[in-house]
């Protein structure tokens, strides 16, 4: 089965797809974050990869008992 055939079973006919409106792609608009913003992420960032070695750590010490 052909995408003719898929068209015409739905009830589309060829002249539907002709008739197709363009669509235009816009470039999307560049993300913008304040300096506090980023900076408070980054610090988030390393202190939760910070406590996870720390944890990682912690546990692989207490599996050696």
């Amino acid at each position: 089965m052909n995408t003719a055939d898929i068209y015409q079973a739905e009830g589309h006919a060829d002249d539907d797809l002709h008739e197709a409106d363009i669509v235009e792609w816009y470039e999307a608009r560049p993300v913008t974050v304040s300096t506090a913003v980023a900076t408070g992420s980054i610090l988030t960032a390393f202190t939760l990869g910070a406590l996870t070695a720390v944890g990682a750590l912690f546990l692989l010490g207490r599996l050696d008992d």
